[in-house]
């Protein structure tokens, strides 16, 4: 009997290997500045010259680059969002939410309220050349950094430690951060810092699609599909990136994340028989002339669901086909950093957004009703079922603020056969979790939070006479439209991503009303002046997202 042999034969040729990066990167145009030369100098090494780069350099760097991204935006989405106002194709509402996005920008940018209040998780990519030499502990001086950042400055601490499977309590510190360093390149240290919000964070999908997909009209509408899966709760217009293809699962959706930082840009527009991942221009276009037909534009209807698309084709097992799909949202928060021989370097992010708002603000929205928050509910639901959907209004007086974990004990209350307290019954309750109050604040920034997760509480809260208005971002589930014309509620969206504009101009008081130990996710009381909204589902089941298939 012949048994193979453990170890294949070393004398049959194969020919030289040539190795071709999976994301050949072509030059880079990054604008950088530079903050520091501390703690990085240059020895010789077995005659060989060396970046030597301290512990305190990368803890530095990761804490002004965590700094910077909430608080400025890249010149390109800046510039992009004035460019809707500048549109004649795009509707009013389109137009409103652009110019209240430069207004935030132009807020954050005085460095005291983040441009949101989901301040995000702390992600760190590293590209570490190969004659850098650092201690050896580069997450953790990086993860510092992040730390440090959010302890300093007023951002909202959104990161939570299981302590059992269904126990789980705030860090206190937004840790941990997620740090990926990998070997790459020679004389410099490469980073991408990202703070990524959940509302942009859950919208990411992967998809195990077929090879059958891979048709130009299936897979088009396919996508379609998908896309309209994104709905408007993750503050639009988005920079949406799509993957087709991947060496893995993981691959796949992680390609999805650089593409929507514009991180890949700098890829080849073709393919090779090596195997090589490639932008498809053609796509890019095509995709986002689709999501302008949508309608959905920027939150309330329009053209701009997207500022712009990336496609990337990747290889691919040839069972599989992974397509990943993800956004980053209007919290348009990364940058890059390097650190090389002359010094530490972050990306050149725009300091004087003020520049790109119009001269004379347009009257954008059409016309507004004002909401007096004061009076009884009953004459607050009376005053709102005059209105159809689409109304913008504004609001002024007291509002609950209750996200997931309230929703949670309050739900305990009503199964033990205890009522809702009674100032969840008598005031509108609005979804949301705030930064830190800065000194002289009467409100950290304060934005609306992604309504879907609430959706299950609805109907129950409806009918012990509780969230009879509820306010917050994106669209619901039908369950949600079916409560409110059982019991004669209204959901009302706001902005998503306009935090900071919040907080300057409408929230006038913030205080704890129960379960301080939630931290950011306590009950608030919260008194407000010409709080913007839209009527997007009323006590008749009529739903605004709905005609837009999102509903």
């Amino acid at each position: 009997m012949n048994v193979p042999t453990a170890f294949p034969d070393q004398q049959k040729p194969v020919p030289p290997y040539k190795h071709t990066p999976l994301f050949p990167l072509g030059k880079e145009e990054t604008p950088y500045k530079k903050i520091s030369t501390e703690g990085v100098r240059v020895e010789k090494v077995l005659g060989k010259e060396m970046l030597v780069v301290s512990r305190d350099a990368l803890r530095a760097l990761s804490e002004a680059a965590f700094g910077e991204i909430n608080h400025y935006l890249r010149p390109g989405h800046l510039k992009q969002l004035r460019s809707i106002l500048d549109d004649n194709e795009a509707s009013p509402n389109d137009k409103f939410v652009a110019l209240d996005f430069l207004k935030n920008a132009n807020i954050a940018a005085g460095g005291v309220l983040p441009m949101c209040q989901d301040t995000g998780t702390a992600i760190i990519m590293g590209k570490k050349g190969c004659n850098v030499i650092t201690d050896g502990d580069d997450e953790a001086a990086l993860s510092e950094g992040a730390r440090d950042a959010y302890l300093r400055r007023n951002l909202r601490y959104s990161q939570v430690a299981p302590l059992s499977m269904y126990e789980e309590k705030n860090t206190a510190n937004n840790m941990p951060a997620q740090c990926e360093i990998y070997a790459e390149g020679d004389d410099a240290y490469k980073f991408m810092f990202m703070a990524k919000g959940g509302g942009s964070a859950n919208k990411s999908f992967l998809f195990q699609a077929t090879p059958s997909v891979l048709t130009k009209d299936r897979l088009l509408a396919f996508l379609k599909e998908k896309v309209l899966t994104l709905g408007t709760a993750a503050c639009p217009p988005y920079h949406l990136a799509i993957v087709i293809g991947g060496t893995s699962a993981e691959l796949c959706m992680k390609t999805v994340k650089l593409a929507s930082a514009r991180y890949l840009d700098a890829l080849p527009t073709h393919g090779s028989a090596d195997g090589n991942a490639f932008r498809d221009l053609e796509m890019e276009q095509e995709i986002h002339k689709m999501t302008q037909s949508l309608g959905v534009g920027a939150q309330f209807g329009g053209k701009y669901f997207c500022h712009d698309v990336r496609v990337v084709r990747m290889p691919r097992h040839g069972a599989s086909l992974p397509i990943g799909l993800g956004v980053s949202c209007s919290a348009d928060r990364q940058v890059l950093g390097k650190i090389t021989r002359d010094g530490i370097y972050l990306e050149e992010l725009e300091h004087n957004p003020a520049q790109y708002l119009p001269a004379i603000e347009q009257a954008l929205g059409g016309e507004v009703v004002k909401i007096d928050l004061n009076r009884p509910m009953k004459d607050i639901l009376a005053t709102l079922s005059k209105h159809p959907i689409k109304t913008r209004l504004s609001l002024s007086g007291t509002m609950i603020v209750a996200r997931d974990s309230a929703h949670a004990k309050l739900r305990e209350r009503l199964e033990k056969g205890e009522p809702l307290p009674d100032y969840f019954k008598n005031h509108p309750i609005y979804y949301a979790g705030p930064a830190k109050t800065p000194e002289g604040y009467a409100s950290g920034a304060f934005g609306p939070t992604t309504a879907g997760r609430m959706d299950s509480f609805v109907d129950q809260f409806q009918a012990a006479g509780g969230s009879m208005v509820m306010l917050a971002k994106g669209n619901r589930a039908p369950a949600v439209r079916e409560a409110c014309k059982k019991h004669g509620g209204f959901y009302l969206g706001s902005i998503g991503g306009a935090a900071a504009n919040l907080a300057e101009h409408c929230i006038k008081k913030v205080e704890v009303v129960e379960y301080p130990e939630l931290g950011m996710e306590a009950i608030w009381r919260i008194e407000v002046v010409d709080f913007p909204a839209f009527i997007i589902i009323d006590d008749k089941g009529n739903d605004f997202f709905k005609e837009l298939n999102l509903g």
